[in-house]
This record gives structure tokens, C-alpha cells and sequence, in this order.
């Protein structure tokens, strides 16, 4: 039983780091996009500096704040932050919660490993034993936070187009562009939550008296998709220069239509190839078993009754 847990825990890790190299060498979206956003993430480290967290403020700030201590533990932290905001977690336990389940998973994983080993091996080796628990507990938590913030970036991109034309239709029947968001908001909230509580933040900032751009652009820093910054792009635009929005929205949304159509047909496309792993590795070892192996039996049986009674 020991050996068959060692063994299911030796091929997880396998499989973790050949998931993880595989999505390390997938080539670049926007290589625009990722520069300027090492820029600014540079820019933030040094600001960031002199803003560290302080001991206090609560248990979760406080664990936060000895965690930070290890050193570039800090970098890993904003990581993790950004990505958590980016999936839809906004609250500011969010990060905490999740550097304590990940803490918390690796030394689980390290201890059980630690446990599944022989006694009789050698301290080096188990110690060496421990580098597969290891990296499966590093890296494991962030692919599912990577899983978590493509699907929330599907869902609102998903929902853009609908989004974009009734909120083209509203502002054509008069209607202030706060308080069609309102009420795009409204009627959206059900089908799509994600996206009417991204808009219905965007309106409770203009409220409270923030810049109406300033509010468009945090709403592209928290999701990152580039058609939500297009959009944000085409409504100051607007506002500035003091054109019909309404129009815009409406052939803005069936470019996005057009999109996601893309989409569709590309993931229709691509899962014939997809299909073929799963295909040999799963049904074709069956379908030889099944053809093979009793004809294998048979011809087997014929020879071994030839050869006896040739002996006899």
C-alpha cells in the first residue's frame, strides 16, 4: 500500500512539471502587452518598498507579514495577488487564505512523503525523496489558480458581446452613460454576474467621485482582457471628444460576435487533434486487446496441441 501511494505521488509530480513546462513553453499572446506590463510591475516593485506590510492589523495580516519576511517571497505574494484579483477573488483576505492553503498543502504533501518512505533508506535519499512532494506542493496550487482566472476571463468575454449591444441600446434611448451601465447591470445580473458586478463597480467609483477614465481603467487592470480595454478605449474616446456612443457600441458588438465565433470554430477545429491523444493512449490499446488477444490465444493453443502430438 506504501509503495502504491509512493508511486501514485511520484507520477502526480511528474505530470505536474510536464504540465508546467508545457505551459512555460507556449509562445507569448502580446509580447506588447507582457512588456508593459514588466514595466509596470517594476515600476510597482519600487514603489512598493517603502510600503510593506507592518505586524499587526489581525491574524491574517500578520501571518502576511512573517511570510513576506522569507526572502522573495514578496514578489511571489504580488504575483499571487494580481492572479487573485484577476480570477474574480477581490476580498483582502483573499491573498491570505491562499498563502495558508498553499503553505499548508506543501508541508501535507512533504510530511505524507516523508511518511511513505521505508525506514531502512538512508537520510540523503529521503530527503531527496521529498524534491517530487515539493514541487508538486509549489506548483500545483498556482496552475489552479491559473485554471481559476482563465475561466473567469472566459466568462466575461463570453458575456462582452450581449453586454456591449444592450448597453448600445440603452444609451440610444437617451439615457446618461452611468445610468445605462445601471441598468445594463440590472437586467445582466442574473446571466452574467460576473461581468455586471465588474460594470457596477466601474459605477459605484464614478459615484464616489472618481474619474470616469481613471474607474474604465482599473476595470482593464482587474480582468487584463484586451476587449474590455478596447471598449474602455472607444467610451473615453467618446467622452472626450464628445461623439455618438451609441453607434460605436453597436458595431463594436458585432465585432465582438464575430470573435467569439472565431472562437468557437477554432475550438471545434482543435478538438479533432485533441482527440487523437486521448484516442491512442485510451481506445486503441482496448481495440488491440480485444481483436489480438483471443486469436493470439487460439494460435497458441493450435501450436501447443501440434507439438504434442508430434511428441507422442
Amino acid at each position: 500500500m506504501i509503495a502504491l501511494l509512493f508511486f501514485v505521488l511520484m507520477f502526480a509530480s511528474l505530470a505536474a512539471m510536464i504540465w508546467s513546462g508545457l505551459q512555460l513553453l507556449q509562445p507569448q499572446e502580446n509580447p506588447l502587452d507582457d512588456r508593459l506590463g514588466e514595466l509596470m510591475a517594476t515600476r510597482r516593485e519600487g514603489e512598493a518598498r517603502g510600503t510593506k506590510r507592518k505586524l499587526g492589523g489581525g491574524f491574517l495580516n500578520s501571518f502576511l507579514y512573517f511570510v513576506e519576511l522569507i526572502p522573495g517571497v514578496d514578489s511571489v505574494l504580488e504575483e499571487s495577488e494580481q492572479l487573485l484579483r484577476q480570477a474574480g477573488f477581490r476580498s483582502r483576505e483573499a491573498l491570505a487564505y491562499y498563502a495558508m492553503f498553499n503553505l499548508a498543502f506543501l508541508i501535507a504533501l512533504m510530511i505524507a512523503s516523508w511518511m511513505v518512505q521505508e525506514d531502512s533508506k538512508p537520510f540523503i535519499s529521503k530527503l531527496l525523496g521529498l524534491a517530487p512532494a515539493f514541487l508538486l506542493g509549489w506548483l500545483l496550487p498556482k496552475q489552479v489558480l491559473y485554471r481559476l482566472m482563465k475561466r473567469y476571463k472566459n466568462k466575461l468575454q463570453e458575456a462582452l458581446p450581449d453586454t456591449v449591444d444592450l448597453l448600445g441600446i440603452v444609451l440610444g434611448t437617451g439615457l446618461a452613460l452611468d445610468q445605462a451601465i445601471s441598468r445594463v447591470c440590472e437586467e445582466m445580473q442574473f446571466i452574467y454576474p460576473e461581468l455586471s458586478a465588474e460594470f457596477y463597480t466601474v459605477v459605484m467609483q464614478v459615484k464616489a467621485g472618481q474619474d470616469r477614465s481613471k474607474a474604465f481603467k482599473q476595470l482593464v487592470k482587474r480582468t487584463g482582457i484586451e476587449d474590455i480595454k478596447s471598449l474602455a478605449a472607444m467610451i473615453i474616446q467618446s467622452e472626450r471628444f464628445g461623439t455618438s456612443l451609441s453607434q460605436a457600441l453597436k458595431v463594436y458588438a458585432d465585432a465582438l460576435r464575430m470573435r467569439r465565433r472565431l472562437r468557437g470554430e477554432k475550438a471545434v477545429g482543435e478538438a479533432g487533434i485533441k482527440m487523437v491523444l486521448a484516442t491512442v493512449v485510451f481506445i486503441l490499446p482496448v481495440v488491440f486487446i480485444i481483436t489480438l488477444v483471443p486469436a493470439m490465444l487460439t494460435m497458441l493453443n493450435n501450436l501447443r496441441g501440434g507439438i504434442g502430438a508430434s511428441a507422442r
